[in-house]
């Protein structure tokens, strides 16, 4: 009896996301712009200005055509997304002017806005039953996407192969560019080499599942100190003290130990490209980093944004209030479906 009920709350779960997701996606294309601390009618900005109106399904160049309707299947993507194509030329203007092919572009991402102060979250969603994303973490999207500027989305990771995943966050920028969010380059590029020099880490202790979060959280912290040092005093850090400030807030994370030293060196120098970077100049982008290294401390595994985070939004409320008598009826049916069977 107990696979029994595990298998009913499966089946409430998925119900209540088929019917949930839509609803929150038509709220939420309804969300009034927010202000930031930059200039939104600039060409680029330090961090988002504003909430992204609509959601996407952005497909890898390097990805079939004949296998896009799996992907969008995947990523919980329906005909209410905004599709788009991430190619090898939008990686080397957001990622990594080094270059890469349209074939090798095989990760694919969707977006959905979040209700505010939910920050970036993200899911890493199996393939036909296979983790395709093998290399980097939902933590560490997270991260970096706050660190080039992203603020208050969604974001869920396939692909229908096996790659690393490092080229997923080229769909983001290029989502939200598509949506009139358009990030400086210079955020991405330091963002992205905060994953880089993370990866190793992250590789050597994938066998534990609490680390990755841990280690984000660390480098989040630091980054959101730094980016306070060089508004308040209008200078930089010196590499000296920025591993200080990384030892201490790794050690404060619980993993100083189980992060090799050369590790450490990469990663202080990816720091002080952030903290050189537009985003730093911003103090809405050191809320938007503490409250998602608050999140990461805890973080385990592929699965970021939860049924719950959904629920205690305010558009969750909303549509508990305007289904919850739906929500109970499906309930029912499921009970009495089990029941009739035995």
């Amino acid at each position: 009896m107990k696979s029994i009920k595990k298998i009913a709350v499966t089946l409430v779960l998925v119900l209540v996301g088929a019917i949930a997701l839509p609803a929150l996606i038509q709220l939420q294309a309804g969300s009034v712009a927010r202000a930031e601390t930059t200039d939104a009618s600039s060409s680029s900005s330090a961090v988002q200005t504003k909430a992204l109106s609509k959601p996407y399904v952005v497909y890898g160049a390097g990805l079939a055509t004949s296998d896009r309707s799996d992907v969008a299947s995947a990523l919980g993507a329906t005909d209410d997304y905004t599709a788009l194509t991430s190619t090898a030329s939008d990686y080397s203007k957001y990622i990594s002017s080094d270059g890469t092919t349209d074939s090798a572009m095989i990760s694919s991402v969707s977006l959905a806005p979040a209700d505010s102060g939910t920050g970036v979250k993200v899911n890493i969603v199996k393939y036909n039953g296979e983790s395709n994303i093998t290399k980097v973490t939902a933590q560490q999207y997270a991260m970096v996407a706050t660190m080039a500027g992203v603020n208050d989305i969604i974001i869920t990771v396939t692909a229908n192969k096996s790659v690393s995943g490092e080229a997923a966050l080229t769909g983001v920028y290029k989502a939200l560019a598509a949506d009139g969010i358009t990030l400086s380059s210079e955020n991405t590029s330091a963002a992205n080499s905060v994953l880089e020099a993370t990866q190793p880490a992250i590789d050597q202790n994938s066998d534990d599942k609490g680390y990755a979060g841990k280690l984000m959280a660390a480098v989040g912290t630091v980054s959101a100190d730094l980016a306070k040092q060089r508004q308040n005093d209008n200078e930089y850090a010196t590499k000296a003290e920025v591993r200080q400030m990384l030892d201490e807030a790794l050690e404060k994370n619980n993993v100083s130990s189980k992060t090799p030293d050369s590790s450490k060196t990469l990663i202080v120098n990816a720091l002080i490209q952030v903290q050189k970077a537009p985003v730093s100049t911003s103090k809405t982008y050191i809320n938007n980093v503490n409250n998602v290294a608050g999140s990461l401390k805890s973080s385990v595994g592929d699965a970021m944004a939860k049924l719950g985070d959904f629920a205690n939004s305010a558009d969750g409320k909303a549509l508990m209030a305007k289904y919850g008598n739906l929500f109970q009826r499906i309930w029912q049916r499921i009970v009495e479906f089990f029941q009739g069977i035995f």
